[in-house]
């Protein structure tokens, strides 16, 4: 049975069928997630990989090895800047959550690992980029019943950590 589930777990450790890059639309290394996903994964073999694709736009996802990583592959999904809420960033960050979750079912992947996408250095409000990170992933596991996938959300701070389980909670009794 699919099931969504929120660690205290450096994204780059955990050991599943893919993780999710926080990626940028050029997919070039970049600061937080992706730096180090690029680093865990190994420099110039993950780089070589992206610049092999050459971009995604915001919404969508791509996916690559894993190279060096515990994950056997990486989703490199873009999510929007945040801009006030008046450019579409919610159905664009949804977008990338339903968009690496395809990818993964189309790969034959059964556990997949997530950051919080778009709450970085993109300025997504957090209760928000909970909010809509939850509703794609219930959403895609409601839609896809003969598909089983483990979802991971990997953070790092108590404080995203705790924001997540209660809207997890709060969700999953809706």
């Amino acid at each position: 049975m699919s099931d969504i589930k929120i660690r205290k777990l450096s994204i780059t450790e955990l050991a599943a069928d893919a993780v999710v890059n926080a990626a940028n639309s050029a997919l070039m290394m970049g600061g937080g997630v992706c730096g180090y996903i690029f680093r865990g994964a190994g420099i110039a073999k993950m780089t070589a990989a992206c610049m092999k694709i050459g971009h995604c736009n915001t919404g969508s996802a791509v996916i690559t090895p894993g190279f060096n990583l515990p994950a056997k592959n990486v989703i490199h999904a873009v999510g929007p800047v945040w801009h006030g809420g008046r450019e579409n960033e919610a159905g664009l960050l949804y977008s990338a959550y339903q968009s690496s979750l395809e990818l993964a079912k189309e790969n034959d992947l059964h556990s997949i690992g997530f950051p919080l996408i778009s709450a970085g250095i993109y300025g997504y409000p957090l209760e928000q980029a909970w909010e809509r990170a939850i509703s794609a992933c219930r959403d895609f596991i409601s839609s896809e019943t003969d598909y089983e996938i483990d979802i991971i959300f990997c953070v790092l701070d108590d404080k995203i950590m705790n924001t997540g389980e209660k809207i997890l909670a709060e969700l999953t009794q809706g």
